[in-house]
């Protein structure tokens, strides 16, 4: 079944995006890129975006999605979220920025920048430095 792409100029975008971070862009790469960046910044699971990449012909297995999704993550495409959840969510705002986890579903949203300070942080190990910090909030609806 041949792929069907979002369109040109987000499979032309997709396929700069991947260049410039230095990978090969591959078919199949380009596909998913096409899938994770032609609608703004999303947070998805291997799964979703293998079901996104079926549903548009995309014929790869979950093993090469969750091997492209490392791949984008070490070329700093997309940032990996540790939500303490059963799933690892990729992320495709690289920025530093906190999170919402809605309680009892699968959405995540992000926190606008500036809405939170951390202060008093550690001091990080000897000959180590702290990198990040990940805020996540988590919400459920009111009752």
């Amino acid at each position: 079944m041949p792929i069907v792409k979002l369109s040109p100029s987000a499979d032309r975008e997709a396929t700069l995006r991947l260049r410039k971070a230095g990978l090969r862009p591959t078919r199949q790469r380009v596909a998913l890129a096409d899938l994770l960046f032609a609608k703004g910044d999303r947070h998805l699971t291997a799964e979703e975006l293998h079901e996104e990449a079926s549903g548009i012909g995309c014929s790869c297995s979950l093993a090469t999605v969750y091997n492209t999704l490392h791949q984008f993550t070490e070329a700093g495409l997309l940032r990996v979220l540790s939500l303490e959840t059963a799933k690892t969510y990729f992320d495709t705002n690289v920025s530093d920025h906190h999170h919402f986890v809605v309680e009892g579903s699968s959405e995540v949203l992000d926190i606008p920048v500036g809405n939170i300070s951390v202060t008093d942080l550690p001091e990080a190990p000897e000959g180590m430095e702290i990198t990040h910090v990940d805020v996540v909030i988590r919400v459920r609806p009111k009752t």
